[in-house]
């Protein structure tokens, strides 16, 4: 286990609020009000093709940030291509 996370655990532990997150943020997802699970990137949720609001960070729940994995999957693949010899 790394230093940092050894210590993200322990304030976990002692109930201390770490992220947004943790502290309940709702998807970001235009119609969706699921809690959130991963927090990106508002351009890149937008470029996948998600209808989020104008934030820098957009918050989505396990069902949407599922479906952006699956639109991404492609892009990254390429970039990863692009950048290796």
């Amino acid at each position: 286990m790394t230093h940092t996370l050894f210590h993200q655990n322990i304030k976990h532990m002692r109930g201390i609020r770490l992220g947004r997150i943790d502290k309940g943020a709702k998807c970001s997802v235009s119609g969706c009000g699921r809690e959130a699970v991963r927090s990106l990137s508002g351009e890149k949720v937008k470029t996948a093709g998600l209808k989020v609001g104008s934030e820098k960070r957009a918050y989505l729940c396990k069902e949407h940030y599922k479906e952006y994995k699956k639109k991404t999957k492609k892009d990254k693949q390429l970039e990863k291509w692009r950048y290796s010899g």
